[in-house]
């Protein structure tokens, strides 16, 4: 359940960054709400995961979510550069992830 509500958290921090390109500094009201709201819940599910799951790990883990779904997120609807070098990197940070997933008995 740990490892579920951490993937959340990944998501969910993937959400707030995308969020955050609409808050134009955080001036805007409602997105920036949005965004505060998102980062909130976002670490408190990452503090829940943390009862289980070394914080090495998860934060590793929760940054890795967000900053690859990010990236995959600019691609798809910012029409952000699609490249080898950069699918590849994302590649990597996706075996990181599985691979502290495999070593953690958690």
């Amino acid at each position: 359940m740990a490892w579920l509500i951490l993937f959340a958290a990944g998501l969910l921090e993937t959400a707030w960054a995308i969020c955050l390109k609409y808050t134009d500094g955080l001036t805007r009201l409602v997105p920036s709400t949005i965004t505060l709201v998102l980062v909130l819940v976002s670490l408190y599910m990452l503090s829940l995961s943390l009862r289980h799951i070394p914080v090495g790990t998860a934060y590793a883990v929760w940054s890795g979510i967000g900053a690859a779904g990010t990236v995959v997120i600019g691609i798809l609807i910012y029409a952000e550069p699609l490249s080898w070098p950069r699918m590849i990197c994302v590649g990597l940070i996706l075996i990181g992830i599985i691979g502290l997933k495999m070593v953690d008995s958690a």
